[in-house]
């Protein structure tokens, strides 16, 4: 971040109505489940994508998703492997399952050492025709007020909304450099971090919930943000003021 991204004021935060946004869940089901359980009732709900791969429990994750329709559910970028995998798995495939996507096939029962197609034909069998619709229809981005929700971030020299696709979905390489100058807040997942993040103009909730067993979640605040995490059954939170 240059000099002048530094001396800048830090941009109102101005959500149209408090919501959370929930970090990548990545097959952990348990977290999730639990996680929701301590969310505040009547408060809009955003997931930010990457439902599938790396965790144990993918198929699960994206059942209780689709029967929750009061969430709204943002494509990541696993998503979007996971449905090219299924346009085009001989093509595809190997990029998806080096990347998790042989974990979302055991949660569903699927198995390998097949002809990619097979393995496409029993894992559309087994996920079934709602599931594929309710992945097709995910979309990138949600926007409450000055708050940008997406997966991976945005490019910071366009609108909002003449956005590409792909910065949305896999990230830009100058989102976490450079500060957007129109005043928008961006929440976000896709990175790992340590722990919940805010700096000026983004809030990164990505734990790494497959690896650390932290998923998390941000409650943004017309006056601030915060934090909850669940983990091994635990839960921690903190809670940072920024319109003063």
């Amino acid at each position: 971040m240059g000099v002048f991204d530094r001396l800048r004021p830090q941009p109102r935060l101005t959500p149209a109505e408090p919501f959370y946004a929930i970090g990548d869940i990545h097959g952990c089901f348990e977290q999730l489940a639990d996680l929701l359980r301590q969310l505040k009732r009547g408060v809009p709900v955003v997931c930010l994508g990457d439902y599938v791969d790396r965790g144990p429990n993918s198929a699960a994750v994206l059942h209780l998703l689709q029967n929750l329709p009061e969430i709204t559910c943002l494509r990541g970028n696993h998503e979007e492997m996971l449905l090219r995998f299924l346009d085009d798995p001989a093509g595809s495939g190997q990029i998806w399952l080096r990347h998790g996507g042989l974990d979302t096939l055991a949660s569903y029962g699927v198995a390998v050492g097949q002809d990619p197609h097979e393995i496409r034909d029993d894992l559309l069998a087994a996920m079934g025709a709602d599931t594929l619709q309710w992945l097709e229809a995910l979309p990138r981005v949600f926007q409450s007020g000055n708050v940008v929700a997406t997966h991976a971030g945005a490019d910071p020299s366009r609108p909002i909304a003449a956005q590409d696709p792909v910065h949305l979905t896999w990230g830009h390489p100058q989102f976490l450099r450079r500060r957007r100058r129109d005043g928008h807040w961006v929440v976000h997942g896709h990175v790992i971090v340590p722990r919940p993040e805010l700096h000026p103009g983004r809030i990164a909730v990505d734990t790494g919930a497959y690896a650390t067993g932290s998923l998390s979640a941000a409650l943004v605040l017309p006056d601030g943000v915060q934090f909850l995490t669940v983990h091994s059954g635990k839960t921690q939170a903190s809670s940072i003021k920024i319109n003063r």
